[in-house]
């Protein structure tokens, strides 16, 4: 046995060998994303992106609020309509992770739960896993 580099013909083969196996477990299978932006004076200055993983589970890859749009309802007003919109896809969990720094009490005031944590002490930062249940 040996160890070795794979190409990206052969680590695509390994995602397909994967995904062949979590068919015969993965039972409810939807598809879709939801990108969504708020935009002031022709730009934008908040901005969201996530997409259905397996299941009924909606994974928010990406959140982010200008700095002087913070503080202010953008962020609640992304989250609530990606979850309105989750929900009429047949989203039924959400699940996002954040980092110290970022959105730990944002995302537990909008009801989301953390269900895993960890803290690397050796660079200073935690990162959290929050899930929301919804419909």
């Amino acid at each position: 046995m040996r160890i070795v580099e794979l190409n990206e013909l052969e680590t695509e083969k390994i995602e397909d060998n994967l995904s062949a196996f979590d068919e015969n477990y993965i039972q409810y299978k939807l598809e879709g994303s939801i990108r969504i932006g708020i935009e002031e004076d022709g730009k934008i200055v908040a901005g969201l992106d996530a997409c259905i993983t397996a299941f009924r589970i909606l994974y928010v890859s990406t959140v982010f609020v200008e700095e002087a749009y913070r503080r202010k309802g953008y962020g609640r007003k992304l989250i609530r309509e990606m979850e309105e919109r989750a929900a009429k896809m047949g989203v039924n969990t959400i699940r996002l992770d954040t980092f110290s720094w970022q959105g730990k009490e944002f995302y537990e005031a909008l009801g989301y739960e953390i269900v895993g944590q960890y803290e690397n002490e050796a660079d200073a930062y935690a990162e959290y896993f929050f899930l929301k249940r919804i419909n």
